[in-house]
């Protein structure tokens, strides 16, 4: 009786023994990828620090749900789908194509533990995970390379797309399934052929519709083929592992990382340089990112991570309002840069005297963001953008590069603590309209105590618009029971654009400020209408007292019986709640606003498509207000028409940015009349039984 030679004992030409190349294979893959691999760490170890060793447990979670979980994929569901399926075949084949590596030099290699039935049972998911993969890889070559996503597609401006790339890689991929299923299917043929042995291969798999086929070949084919398949995977096994790292499917590596050291605490920015307190950065040469090496290791581990799948310009709205900004490319450019200044041929590394903003980004696409968070909520692999954004105009600012329409706003904070210019005594002067001071008392912080501070804020307290939801606010606190006040002329911008806008030293000002006159005040919460507000006292601030939103307190008072509410003034209408950027991906408030709505009898909401995590910027958060982009259509009204596509007629938003900027765009959109825009606090106050 005969029997299959293994790779390690198979003689080629006659003589030459194939465990010579078993040994050099792996030897020579190995020794290339770790130089590889050293080359790409070069410009993370000259990057700056990131303190990322934090939260270790919240790192782990992390790395169980949104890596080994994959939980962001299904967001897009095909490709998702596809995704999740070539994940898991590439971590269940794993172990099988490292076997393969060591069978080549020693026959019958078996993982320790896979001997028995335990071998048996992987051997049939095995079976069907290669064969599940070669599928997926099919479809997705089609969807890559024939029906082509529109967030697949790379302007011309940003330079060739990477959908050959893409594509030969899938075939890479199925490659290795087809080699290692015809590896198996011929020894299976061979052995039934030659010794009658029948041995199990999991019905219908890629190795089973081979070894069917194969019982017709003679036995010399079998063996040939068998020696040949083994060495068709090793060499693509191995040319696969190096190549990996030579362009964006480089993240199949570094995801693991970059998912581990993601973020886990929404809404804060980034310190300008870690390990630098705020009284020294008056001691700092240079602030932001400038050059290359400016930005930190995990901003550089986030280049490389980069899948290219298009999600977060596909989510941005800058991007969907035709503003010279796609994050996708924030990301990819910055990548290119680093593939050229530290090539993997030499170790020369090139420099360019030219700042960031001038050779690979410009100043209007690092402006164009709204720091709304959609792009990194969608991203699979936790890559970060709104601290590279701010980084990258802390540098601009740095060098006195900053947009004329911002000038004006940014020196009035500076003077009078709030953008408009006015006048700090006059930053209460909304409680003292007549109507409203006929009827209620707000207390003044620096001459009475009390529980609960309510953080106004620049627009709310000196925007005449908007000054009516300080009054409403004040309102629904009194009636809740709770015992409040303000700050008054004490109080500061809360600096939560100023930060993102890059004014570094401007934000210390007015956090220090307020940080001081709020702890001297005595309070024990703090409320606020604001979801900007709310994000920069909780996320940005250090050593204060509890934050909540006033849609919070709502929520809170209804159940709890302090509020109640009357039915629906307006049946006939049909209402829809706009998530706020700061309010809900920032900080995850959603459900709160919408509870105390639906706590209102016959009030009719429908949801946006785009609504919570997926909600679309209006365009207006902030000192967004003041800048004057370029763009072809304004977010606000992208956002008032997919609510007239979900049939509201009324806007209902819970931050008085939102309110601002979808009240104008109703108007240019031409929907006067048809469809209007409320604060949560106006329809809150006005149900108040």
């Amino acid at each position: 009786m005969s029997m299959i030679i293994a790779p390690a004992h198979y003689l080629l030409f006659g003589f030459f023994p194939t465990v010579i190349f078993s040994f050099l294979l792996p030897v020579i893959g190995v020794g290339l990828f770790t130089y590889i691999i050293a080359r790409r760490i070069a410009p993370l170890v000259r990057a700056n620090p990131d303190y990322r060793f934090n939260n270790i447990p919240e790192r782990i979670k992390n790395l169980i749900v949104v890596w080994l979980g994959q939980i962001r994929q299904p967001r897009y569901m095909q490709a998702g789908v596809l995704h999740i399926i070539i994940f898991a075949g590439f971590l269940i084949l794993s172990i099988r194509s490292i076997s393969l590596v060591i069978i080549g030099l020693y026959d019958g290699f078996v993982f320790p533990g896979l001997g028995g039935f335990l071998g048996v049972v992987y051997n049939f998911i095995k079976d069907y995970a290669a064969t599940a993969v070669f599928v997926a890889c099919i479809i997705a070559a089609y969807r890559r390379g024939i029906k082509k996503p529109a967030r697949y597609a790379v302007p011309e401006k940003y330079g060739h797309d990477h959908t050959a790339e893409a594509v030969f890689v899938l075939g890479i991929i199925c490659t290795l399934m087809i080699s290692e299923s015809m590896f198996d299917a011929s020894a299976v043929a061979y052995n039934y052929k030659s010794l009658g042995e029948s041995h199990f291969l999991a019905p219908f798999s890629l190795a089973w519709v081979f070894s069917k086929t194969f019982q017709f070949g003679s036995l010399e084919f079998l063996q040939g083929l068998h020696i040949f398949m083994y060495y068709v995977h090793d060499v693509t096994f191995f040319f696969f592992l190096c190549f990996l790292p030579m362009g964006k499917h480089f993240h199949v590596i570094t995801s693991i990382f970059n998912v581990f050291f993601m973020r886990v605490k929404k809404g804060n920015i980034k310190p300008v340089k870690y390990g630098v307190s705020d009284e020294e950065l008056d001691d700092l040469a240079s602030f932001g990112v400038k050059k290359l090496e400016d930005f930190t290791w995990k901003q550089m581990l986030d280049f490389y991570s980069c899948a290219d799948c298009g999600r977060c310009s596909d989510q941005c709205p800058a991007n969907a309002a035709g503003r010279p900004l796609s994050p996708r490319f924030i990301t990819i450019k910055a990548r290119d840069l680093i593939f050229k200044n530290y090539p993997i041929k030499s170790g020369v590394i090139y420099k360019s005297d030219k700042l960031l903003v001038e050779d690979i980004y410009t100043e209007d696409e690092i402006w164009s963001c709204t720091t709304c968070g959609a792009c990194e909520e969608e991203c699979p692999l936790g890559i970060e953008y709104i601290d590279k954004m701010v980084d990258l105009r802390r540098g601009m600012v740095d060098e006195g590069m900053v947009p004329q329409s911002l000038q004006k706003p940014l020196k009035a904070l500076e003077k009078r603590g709030n953008p408009y210019g006015k006048m700090e005594k006059k930053r209460a002067d909304w409680a003292l309209e007549k109507t409203f001071a006929e009827t209620h008392t707000v207390k003044d912080l620096g001459e009475e105590s009390a529980d609960t501070l309510y953080f106004v804020d620049s627009i709310t307290s000196y925007d005449d618009n908007i000054q009516e939801i300080a009054r409403r606010t004040a309102i629904i606190l009194e009636k809740a029971g709770v015992d409040f006040g303000i700050l008054g002329k004490e109080e500061k911008d809360s600096g939560n654009e100023v930060i993102r806008f890059g004014e570094e030293m401007l934000y210390q000002d007015l956090k220090a400020h307020n940080t001081q006159a709020i702890l001297e005040s005595g309070v024990k919460q703090i409320v606020t209408a604001d979801p900007h507000a709310l994000n920069a006292l909780k996320n940005d601030y250090t050593g204060l007292p509890p934050v909540k939103h006033i849609s919070e307190i709502v929520a809170e008072k209804i159940k709890s019986g302090a509020l109640t509410m009357k039915p629906c003034k307006d049946r006939d209408k049909v209402y829809v709640y706009h998530d706020p950027c700061y309010l809900g991906r920032h900080n995850s408030i959603y459900e709160s606003p919408r509870e105390a709505m639906d706590a209102i009898a016959g009030l009719t909401r429908v949801e946006l498509e785009k609504s919570r995590d997926r909600s679309f910027c209006c365009g207006g958060g902030g000192l967004m207000l003041f800048y004057e982009p370029e763009e072809e259509t304004r977010m606000g009204v992208l956002r008032v028409n997919m609510a007239a596509e979900a049939g509201a007629n009324v806007i209902v938003t819970a931050c008085p940015f939102c309110l601002v900027n979808i009240q104008d765009a109703i108007k240019v959109a031409g929907k006067e009349g048809e469809m209007e825009a409320l604060d949560f606090t106006q329809l809150i106050e006005e149900h108040l039984a």
